[in-house]
């Protein structure tokens, strides 16, 4: 079987711009040794390391799984390996409509992560509660766990998931490593009733 790049019109493949590297952080380089900030060399390793839970529960958990699936392919930014044990994951993707009577099972699901923790809300349900404004429809998943980036679409086509995904990137790889031990940080968990 031969790769899609043939079907039409054979191309040549050239492995030098196709893989791409990761920027080493900022520093101080010499004869044999380099300098950087911790926070800089740990926000890279956490950057293109992320192991994400994904919580799906409708329509956009089917553009989730187009996402990771051969012709999207989220594994290439370092998420390969998809895990349904929060004791193991720092990113949780919520994608769908989460009820009200599920509300409490997405907080104790974040309240199981290991720190640091990141949450995407994916989709018009999950960030604000989409079309269903009824009694029963959570009206975005802010209401019981902080949320990083939000990723709009009713469903979002999987370009947008994975723009979401490289936004959370963008904020691991910048976030010190001193942010979680704040004060300010303190009080976004005491506010969602989270210790």
């Amino acid at each position: 079987m031969r790769p899609v790049r043939f079907n039409i019109h054979p191309k040549e493949a050239k492995i030098e711009t196709a893989v791409s590297m990761a920027e080493a952080p900022n520093g101080y380089s010499g004869e044999g040794f380099f300098t950087a900030k911790l926070s800089d060399v740990v926000g890279l390793a956490r950057k293109n390391s992320l192991w994400p839970l994904p919580f799906a529960t409708s329509c956009c958990g089917i553009e989730f799984m187009a996402t990771a699936a051969a012709h999207y392919d989220l594994a290439r930014f370092g998420a390969e390996r998809m895990a349904f044990t929060p004791r193991q994951c720092d990113l949780m993707m919520v994608m769908g409509t989460i009820s009200k009577k599920m509300a409490p099972v997405v907080k104790q699901v974040y309240m199981q992560m290991a720190e640091p923790r990141w949450v995407i809300a994916v989709g018009a349900c999950a960030s604000s509660g989409g079309i269903f404004d009824t009694y029963s429809v959570l009206q975005g998943i802010d209401q019981v766990v902080p949320v990083d980036v939000y990723v709009p679409g009713c469903p979002p086509r999987p370009e947008a998931i994975l723009d979401g995904f490289m936004r959370i990137q963008d904020l691991v790889a910048n976030e010190s490593i001193r942010r979680r031990n704040s004060e300010q940080y303190k009080a976004l968990m005491e506010s969602y009733g989270i210790e």
